[in-house]
């Protein structure tokens, strides 16, 4: 059964700009769950936002917010890294610096809106924080894990995003592993989905790599309640995102996709281009530090169509991604989800 709206489908917050209110109303009337994300935004930003949604209709709809990581204190590495940086490019890196994303004002903006649910990503958040936000809205509350270990601790939530290792974009680690690459999260979503079974009770929404309803059909199957889709909906009219970045997902010399930190200091996934290559293996581990470091550099590659310098946030399906309009796109996704589940039961046959 699905958690909100009529469909067991979710589109993903996306921070840095594809989500948008248009976005969001647009799934919710075609009966899918859309989420606002409120990374980056100012917190008057995320109050305009959060209005003109519910001005839009009265459709179930998500808010995102990032958790703050730990500060960087010895800047040494982002201070060669940064080094690295300005001597390749033509613009001048930004001054790396810390801070929490005005997570407390948006907390305030949030419990001052009514929506239906409210997600934390990069760290679990607090009882308090649970007890309030729960309260003033009546939400949802959903935390996203990536390991055995984060949903064990997950308690003071009602559902869990569960990210599979083929997510585009940040990995939801809470904290990231530094010797490892991809932060320490590289369960594939169904593996994951069943090691996070054995641990928590409650309902599960399945993201990570799922394009079609074909994929969507498997994460239920697979015990979630919801599948969450992200890249699928880049290239719809209503998402946000730039046009480099539209290009780049549709353009055939982008082979692969990388985990890699050199665009924030946090792992993501992203298309593999000349940015990933030449300084993924120098990018220190310094979230939000890099992210304010790299931000000119690729204001200025989205502004010059340069998608080889630009952040290509991308799951590891985005060679399916299509260019439709986002109610289509949930409606083709429902029918073959459905498609999906009765070929299933065809060739199972009878018990």
């Amino acid at each position: 059964m699905p958690m909100f709206g009529r469909l067991p489908i979710i589109v993903a917050p996306m921070a840095g700009g594809p989500s948008t209110p248009g976005l969001v109303t647009a799934v919710g009337e075609a009966g899918a769950l859309g989420f606002l994300a409120a990374g980056y935004l100012t917190a008057g930003q995320l109050d305009e936002r959060m209005a003109e949604v519910e001005r839009g209709g009265d459709s179930a709809y998500g808010v995102n917010l990032f958790l703050p990581s730990p500060r960087t204190e010895d800047l040494t590495a982002v201070e060669a890294y940064r080094r690295r940086l300005a001597a390749a490019a033509d613009v001048e890196p930004g001054k790396p610096r810390w801070d929490d994303d005005e997570l407390a004002a948006k907390l305030d903006v949030v419990c001052a809106h009514r929506p239906a649910a409210v997600s934390f990503t990069f760290d679990n958040p607090s009882a308090t924080m649970c007890e309030r936000v729960r309260a003033a809205t009546g939400a949802v509350l959903v935390a996203t894990v990536t390991s055995f270990d984060e949903a064990a601790a997950a308690v003071d939530v009602d559902a869990l995003c569960v990210q599979g290792a083929e997510a585009g974009a940040h990995r939801g680690v809470w904290q990231d592993d530094a010797a490892s690459a991809d932060g320490g999260s590289s369960t594939p979503l169904l593996q994951l989905l069943a090691d996070v079974r054995r641990v928590s009770d409650l309902p599960l929404i399945a993201t990570g790599g799922i394009m079609d309803g074909a994929g969507v059909n498997a994460a239920l199957r697979a015990g979630a309640v919801a599948a969450q889709l992200g890249t699928a909906f880049l290239c719809c009219p209503e998402a946000g995102t730039s046009a480099t970045h539209r290009r780049a997902l549709r353009d055939p010399r982008f082979t692969e996709t990388v985990v890699t930190r050199a665009f924030t200091g946090r792992p993501a996934r992203a298309l593999a281009n000349r940015f990933t290559r030449d300084h993924s293996a120098y990018a220190p581990s310094a979230y939000p530090e890099v992210h304010h470091l790299t931000r000119p550099l690729r204001q200025a590659a989205a502004a010059n169509g340069d998608a080889d310098a630009l952040h290509l946030w991308a799951g590891t399906g985005w060679r399916a991604v299509t260019v439709e309009p986002a109610a289509d796109l949930v409606a083709r996704l429902e029918r073959d989800r459905v498609a999906a589940h009765k070929d299933q039961g065809a060739h199972q046959g009878p018990p």
